[in-house]
């Protein structure tokens, strides 16, 4: 079908392309990401208008910003690459438009170049690769503590989404199988750790607007919110939610087909959160946007259904000017 919209979309810039060397399958295959990823113009039109995809909302790679130690560094490749991708989305807006990175390290500074990139170059809210590092290695810092309140209420206030992109995970429980760090199994391990500490931590009692992204079909979740209400009844262990945690969850998130293109797991997702809150994306150039669009496209269900899924559900979520 023609019309859709993705959203994990990602780009680079030089000098955080080789961020993402360990993402991409094998030497022979990295000449062509490169140009994949570096490109935000003629090659990647083509590939979308084959694939039936009309918009792009593009985002930095990962884990970029989130994995710059010192602060002052991160708050200015957060806005260089934002002022890059202005620059570039601006050259065509018909068919682009921007995620704004975010120094997530120094939580004020996040929300002054979240409110730049909203109001200067019309950005759509904000992609942040998962927890961020500042001044040492480890530990990463998630963003459900109370130091990040005052940022979360400017996005409330903005009232643009949030989408927490994966990154590598580093516990020590992964130890000499290094295989399971990232992709297949760390990166939606982590980010549904960071996204049930994001329900459980008061954050949507205090700004119950907030709209909260994450992909690749809910990182697990949609599979495991009953089994999760139903054994915190039993050991809630400090839990100090005013609502069940699947409840913030269903109300607060939405996810997207990105980087999953399995029919189980869509069913589950789609009969978990609702069709409202399920949206079509690819994870170029991660992922083969062919394959992406493929499989939904072969999809056995109703053609309005889809439309939502791949168009109008992501018009509604980021007020696009699309008809």
């Amino acid at each position: 079908m023609n019309g859709k919209i993705a959203f994990e979309e990602h780009w680079s810039l030089l000098e955080t392309l080789e961020d993402s060397r360990g993402f991409v399958g094998g030497s022979s295959h990295w000449e062509t990401f490169q140009r994949q990823i570096l490109d935000l113009g003629d090659e990647r039109l083509r590939e979308m208008d084959r694939n039936g995809i009309e918009y792009q909302i593009v985002s930095l790679n990962a884990p970029a910003v989130q994995a710059v130690l010192d602060t002052r560094k991160a708050v200015d490749l957060a806005r260089r690459a934002n002022d890059k991708l202005a620059e570039l989305v601006g050259k065509r807006p018909d068919r682009f438009a921007g995620f704004a990175a975010l120094p997530m390290q120094d939580p004020e500074a996040a929300a002054a170049e979240l409110t730049r990139c909203v109001s200067d170059f019309g950005f759509k809210g904000a992609l942040v690769n998962g927890f961020s590092q500042k001044d040492k290695p480890d530990p990463g810092i998630y963003y459900d503590i109370p130091a990040y309140r005052g940022f979360w209420g400017r996005v409330s206030e903005l009232d643009v989404p949030f989408y927490l992109h994966p990154r590598a995970n580093r516990e020590a429980s992964y130890d000499g199988h290094p295989w399971l760090t990232t992709s297949p199994w760390g990166f939606a391990a982590d980010t549904a750790l960071h996204s049930l500490r994001l329900c459980g931590s008061g954050l949507f009692d205090d700004y119950p607007n907030l709209k909260i992204i994450i992909g690749h079909m809910g990182e697990g979740i949609p599979y495991s919110l009953w089994r999760i209400d139903a054994r915190m009844r039993f050991s809630p262990r400090g839990y100090t939610g005013k609502r069940p945690l699947g409840e913030y969850f269903l109300d607060n998130f939405y996810i997207t087909t990105s980087g999953n293109f399995y029919q189980p797991t869509f069913q589950c997702a789609l009969s978990a959160v609702g069709i409202d809150r399920l949206l079509f994306s690819v994870d170029y150039p991660f992922e083969d946007t062919k394959d992406a669009a493929s499989w939904f496209d072969g999809l056995q269900m109703a053609e309005s259904d889809k439309l939502k899924i791949a168009r109008t559900n992501a018009i509604k979520l980021f007020k696009l000017d699309l008809k």
